[in-house]
């Protein structure tokens, strides 16, 4: 078999993944520490309702994931106001209209189940080039607002009475973290599926959280495993023809696994 990075669309899924890797995290650590964890889930059977409506009207995928993954966390932010106690509600809500969307809209799509597959669990080699540069613009942006509102994203996760009170718009963060999510998830749906992000978002920190003693620390390392996670991920599937999205998932939850099983010999 050839050198795996003697074609183009290698080097391109290896650029998307080392991208979405880095982003990944960085949205994935406060979603956790904060119990949201749920909502990568809703953000992306939402995306797949807006890939399949991209698909129908002649736009890129992406851009519709885009659109309905934001108007996804923005729904359950404000539906879990109204639930107060039971917030919960909020996101399995949008998660079933995201489910039900997507089988209505797939219906009337040529080729539907096809097309909507290779979103659901990834299609990475088939990358364009506009979203390659779609990924890197979207990559660059979580990256950078992340990095920038570090000190703010930290006081919320742990503390949000506390950090009202230090003057940080609680609200303000808030908003922009749902909105970081929703596109993490969306430039992720072409790398490793929608129906598989939250894998991406949850399982690097959570092995980093296994073996980190700081916030900081646990960002780090849960980079490190995401990249670890999705290069090999694309090596192996290469290799052994297999689907790259289930592949990096695997490899994520194998080292987890053993991660949890060698400390609690510890």
């Amino acid at each position: 078999m050839n050198n795996i990075f003697a074609y183009d669309f290698m080097i391109k899924a290896f650029a998307a993944a080392v991208l979405i890797a880095a982003a990944a995290p960085c949205i994935g650590l406060p979603i956790v520490l904060k119990r949201f964890s749920a909502i990568g889930d809703a953000a992306s059977h939402s995306a797949l309702g807006g890939i399949a409506f991209g698909l129908l009207i002649g736009i890129n995928p992406i851009i519709g994931a885009v659109l309905f993954s934001v108007a996804a966390v923005l729904s359950i932010e404000g539906l879990r106001k109204r639930f107060g106690s039971y917030s919960e509600i909020a996101t399995v809500i949008v998660m079933s209209a995201g489910i039900g969307l997507t089988a209505v809209l797939s219906g009337f799509i040529k080729n539907g189940s096809s097309n909507i597959n290779s979103f659901m669990f990834g299609s990475i080699v088939a990358i364009s080039d506009f979203e390659l540069i779609l990924t890197v613009i979207l990559c660059v942006i979580i990256i950078g607002v992340t990095m920038l509102l570090y000190k703010e994203i930290f006081a919320i996760t742990f503390d949000e009475e506390a950090a009202v009170l230090c003057g940080i718009p609680v609200k303000v963060i808030n908003f922009i973290l749902m909105v970081l999510t929703a596109l993490t998830v969306s430039v992720a749906s072409r790398i490793v599926g929608a129906l598989m992000i939250s894998s991406l978002l949850v399982i690097p920190t959570a092995a980093a959280m296994l073996i980190s003693g700081s916030y900081r620390d646990t960002l780090i390392k849960s980079i490190i495993f995401a990249e670890l996670f999705t290069i090999s991920g694309l090596f192996i599937s290469y290799y052994f023809n297999l689907r790259p999205g289930g592949t990096i998932v695997l490899i994520g939850t194998a080292v987890l696994v053993t991660a949890a099983l060698l400390k609690k010999r510890k």
